[in-house]
Protein backbone atom coordinates (compact mmCIF):
# COMPACT_ATOMS: atom_id res chain seq x y z
CA UNK A 1 0.00 0.00 0.00
CA UNK A 2 1.66 3.60 -0.99
CA UNK A 3 2.47 5.89 1.79
CA UNK A 4 -0.37 9.12 1.94
CA UNK A 5 0.47 12.12 0.58
CA UNK A 6 1.17 14.63 2.79
CA UNK A 7 1.42 17.17 0.09
CA UNK A 8 -0.91 20.12 0.50
CA UNK A 9 -3.95 21.12 -2.40
CA UNK A 10 -3.06 23.39 -5.00
CA UNK A 11 -5.85 25.28 -4.64
CA UNK A 12 -4.82 25.80 -0.47
CA UNK A 13 -1.02 26.72 -2.46
CA UNK A 14 -2.11 28.94 -5.11
CA UNK A 15 -2.14 33.29 -4.50
CA UNK A 16 -5.77 34.31 -5.66
CA UNK A 17 -5.03 37.73 -4.00
CA UNK A 18 -2.22 38.09 -5.46
CA UNK A 19 -3.51 36.95 -8.65
CA UNK A 20 -7.13 39.30 -8.33
CA UNK A 21 -4.10 42.62 -7.72
CA UNK A 22 -1.91 41.38 -11.13
CA UNK A 23 -5.17 41.11 -12.80
CA UNK A 24 -6.35 44.73 -11.68
CA UNK A 25 -2.81 46.05 -12.10
CA UNK A 26 -2.62 44.35 -15.74
CA UNK A 27 -6.33 45.53 -16.46
CA UNK A 28 -5.44 49.18 -15.57
CA UNK A 29 -2.24 49.07 -18.07
CA UNK A 30 -3.80 47.38 -20.81
CA UNK A 31 -7.41 47.81 -21.16
CA UNK A 32 -8.49 52.10 -22.56
CA UNK A 33 -9.39 54.72 -19.91
CA UNK A 34 -12.68 55.07 -21.30
CA UNK A 35 -13.61 51.76 -21.27
CA UNK A 36 -12.31 50.46 -17.69
CA UNK A 37 -13.48 53.80 -16.10
CA UNK A 38 -17.07 52.70 -17.24
CA UNK A 39 -16.92 49.10 -16.06
CA UNK A 40 -14.82 48.96 -13.18
CA UNK A 41 -17.16 47.87 -10.63
CA UNK A 42 -18.04 45.31 -12.66
CA UNK A 43 -14.74 44.32 -12.90
CA UNK A 44 -13.48 45.10 -9.25
CA UNK A 45 -16.53 42.88 -8.19
CA UNK A 46 -15.44 40.07 -10.54
CA UNK A 47 -11.61 39.83 -8.80
CA UNK A 48 -12.35 41.38 -5.58
CA UNK A 49 -15.45 38.88 -4.26
CA UNK A 50 -13.99 35.53 -5.63
CA UNK A 51 -10.21 36.65 -4.32
CA UNK A 52 -12.02 37.08 -0.72
CA UNK A 53 -14.11 34.07 -0.82
CA UNK A 54 -11.39 31.75 -1.83
CA UNK A 55 -8.41 33.30 0.46
CA UNK A 56 -11.10 32.70 3.09
CA UNK A 57 -11.60 29.25 2.28
CA UNK A 58 -7.39 28.90 3.46
CA UNK A 59 -8.33 30.24 7.17
CA UNK A 60 -8.39 27.02 8.66
CA UNK A 61 -5.31 24.93 7.22
CA UNK A 62 -2.18 25.67 9.55
CA UNK A 63 0.76 23.60 7.68
CA UNK A 64 3.79 25.23 7.59
CA UNK A 65 4.39 25.23 4.23
CA UNK A 66 0.61 27.10 3.49
CA UNK A 67 1.93 29.43 6.11
CA UNK A 68 4.68 29.84 4.52
CA UNK A 69 3.15 30.40 1.52
CA UNK A 70 0.44 32.94 2.61
CA UNK A 71 3.06 35.00 4.31
CA UNK A 72 5.34 35.32 1.12
CA UNK A 73 2.03 35.75 -1.38
CA UNK A 74 1.48 38.62 1.29
CA UNK A 75 4.98 40.05 0.67
CA UNK A 76 4.92 39.98 -2.84
CA UNK A 77 1.46 41.40 -3.06
CA UNK A 78 2.52 44.71 -0.79
CA UNK A 79 5.80 44.83 -2.78
CA UNK A 80 3.76 44.98 -6.06
CA UNK A 81 1.37 46.91 -4.93
CA UNK A 82 3.73 49.75 -3.56
CA UNK A 83 6.05 49.66 -6.29
CA UNK A 84 2.99 50.64 -8.70
CA UNK A 85 1.39 53.46 -5.97
CA UNK A 86 5.08 54.71 -6.05
CA UNK A 87 5.49 54.85 -9.93
CA UNK A 88 2.10 56.75 -9.84
CA UNK A 89 3.05 58.88 -7.53
CA UNK A 90 6.31 59.93 -9.08
CA UNK A 91 4.04 60.40 -12.48
CA UNK A 92 2.21 63.09 -10.37
CA UNK A 93 5.60 64.64 -9.24
CA UNK A 94 6.39 65.26 -12.46
CA UNK A 95 3.74 66.26 -13.92
CA UNK A 96 2.82 68.65 -11.20
CA UNK A 97 5.74 69.99 -9.75
CA UNK A 98 8.21 69.65 -12.36
CA UNK A 99 6.45 70.07 -15.37
CA UNK A 100 8.19 67.29 -17.14
CA UNK A 101 5.91 66.00 -20.07
CA UNK A 102 6.17 62.52 -21.89
CA UNK A 103 7.42 60.68 -19.03
CA UNK A 104 6.42 57.24 -18.34
CA UNK A 105 4.36 56.04 -15.60
CA UNK A 106 1.22 54.18 -14.03
CA UNK A 107 -1.61 56.08 -13.93
CA UNK A 108 -3.76 54.91 -11.07
CA UNK A 109 -7.35 55.90 -11.08
CA UNK A 110 -9.06 55.96 -7.80
CA UNK A 111 -10.98 53.14 -8.03
CA UNK A 112 -7.72 50.97 -8.93
CA UNK A 113 -6.84 52.19 -5.81
CA UNK A 114 -9.91 51.20 -4.17
CA UNK A 115 -9.52 47.67 -5.54
CA UNK A 116 -6.23 47.65 -4.72
CA UNK A 117 -6.86 48.58 -1.20
CA UNK A 118 -9.41 46.05 -0.52
CA UNK A 119 -7.37 43.29 -1.66
CA UNK A 120 -4.65 44.33 0.30
CA UNK A 121 -6.97 44.24 3.52
CA UNK A 122 -7.90 41.04 2.74
CA UNK A 123 -4.53 39.97 2.37
CA UNK A 124 -3.93 41.41 5.88
CA UNK A 125 -7.33 39.44 7.14
CA UNK A 126 -5.65 36.18 5.79
CA UNK A 127 -2.05 37.02 7.76
CA UNK A 128 -4.16 37.54 10.92
CA UNK A 129 -6.20 34.41 11.01
CA UNK A 130 -2.85 32.81 10.47
CA UNK A 131 -1.35 33.99 13.17
CA UNK A 132 -4.14 32.83 14.94
CA UNK A 133 -4.21 29.32 13.64
CA UNK A 134 -0.61 29.10 14.89
CA UNK A 135 -1.08 30.44 17.97
CA UNK A 136 -3.99 27.70 18.37
CA UNK A 137 -1.57 25.25 16.99
CA UNK A 138 1.42 26.31 19.92
CA UNK A 139 -1.62 25.97 22.74
CA UNK A 140 -2.59 22.50 21.73
CA UNK A 141 1.36 21.42 21.54
CA UNK A 142 1.88 23.27 25.34
CA UNK A 143 2.33 20.13 27.88
CA UNK A 144 1.42 22.23 30.59
CA UNK A 145 -2.45 22.64 29.26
Amino acid sequence: MPAPSHKPSTFLVFPWGLLSIVLVLGLNLVLSNAWFSKNWSWISLVLIIPAAILENFKVGYSTMRIMFMKVMYSLLSFMLVGMAFGSNLTGYYNVKFKEVSGAKFIHLPWYVLLALVVLLLIQVAQLFSMLKAVKRELVQMDPDN
